[in-house]
Parts: structure tokens; sequence; C-alpha cells
């Protein structure tokens, strides 16, 4: 997959300076023929400003089959966690489910997980996925009186629906959360 970075990504030295490890933010926007990939890095559940952000874009992208999101999403996920190299990754969200079924079948956040060698990620889903309701944890926000849906591995799901809940931002979608979102879909509008 031929991907380029479109935003520098952070110094090693710089990401890692005050001694605690990076949580980030992921969000992949597509058009027809490529797909971005927004990350957005920080410290604390609380903060309200980045560490970093940056921006891939991937030239191909997989189309998509049904039940198989995981494969068009992922590879450029990747791409832009590879680029992340020498940070000390300890959380990575992603939009979407970690778990589909109890244990049974896995989402994008589950195949992750595995292809990053066992970094903890958290899905936060915008939407209910039927079947997935004992995995999933809602949360509410801000005055939303619709939930995010919190999934986990490698990190006790109980434990991340309370700091996605503490995350910044006052309404529905934590704010770093949004970020990575745009971040993606800048990537599609500019990305030339």
């Amino acid at each position: 997959m031929l991907c380029r970075v479109l935003v520098k990504y952070p110094d090693e030295q710089e990401a890692n300076r005050k001694g605690n490890r990076v949580k980030i933010c992921t969000d992949v926007a597509y058009s027809e023929d490529r797909a971005a990939a927004g990350v957005v890095g920080f410290r604390d559940w609380g903060d309200s400003d980045p560490a970093f952000t940056a921006t891939v874009i991937c030239d191909t992208v997989q189309p998509y089959i049904p039940g198989k999101f995981y494969l068009r999403e992922l590879p450029c996920l990747l791409a832009a966690i590879r680029r992340l190299r020498g940070i000390d990754l300890e959380v990575i969200l992603i939009d979407g489910y970690v778990w589909l079924a109890p244990g049974q079948r896995w989402g994008l956040g589950a195949y992750l997980h595995e292809a990053v060698g066992g970094i903890a990620v958290v899905g936060v889903a915008k939407s209910r996925f039927r079947g997935a309701e004992q995995e999933a944890r809602a949360v509410f926000r801000g005055r939303s009186r619709r939930p995010l849906y919190v999934t986990a591995v490698g990190l006790d799901v109980d434990f991340a629906a309370a700091m996605v809940e503490r995350m910044a931002g006052a309404g529905r979608i934590p704010a770093l959360v949004r970020r990575a979102d745009r971040l993606a879909r800048r990537g599609i509008i500019g990305g030339n």
C-alpha cells in the first residue's frame, strides 16, 4: 500500500519527553480510490489539547465487503501507527467496535490489537451494533441523550468507558476523537 504523510509526525524525543505513555485517537475517511487516517496523540484522558497530530494518505483502498469492514480500514490505520516508531503507545482509540459479539466475532479493534502486538484498543462507536450489547458499555456525555458505545481489549471495558466519559469536550463526541475525524476528512479533501 502506497502511503504518504500529509502532516509531519512528532519527533520521538518530543513525543515521549514528559515520560507519560501516549494514547492516540484515530479515524479513517475514504474517497473512491484512497483513504486518509487522522491521528491525535495525547497523554492524559482529560487532555483538551493534543500532544501531536498527523494525517496519512493511503493511495489505495480496499473495497467495502459487508461483514469485513476491517479489511478496508485496518491497512490505513496500520500505516499511520507504523509511523509512530519510538513513541511509547499505551492505548489506541478507534471509531468503531473491538468486539461484535461476546468473545466470538472480532471487530476492527480486535484485529488492530492483534496487528500491533497487543497494545490496548478502545472502540468508541456512535451507533449500537446488534449482538455487541454484552461487550459494549453505553456512555452518555454532555447533554446528549444518545450514548456512545465503548468496547475494549487489553484494558478493562468499564475503565475504558469511564475514561471516554472523562475525555475533554462538552458534546457527545470527545474533542480529540472529533479532531481525528476532521483530520482524516481534510486529508481526503486536500491530500492531493
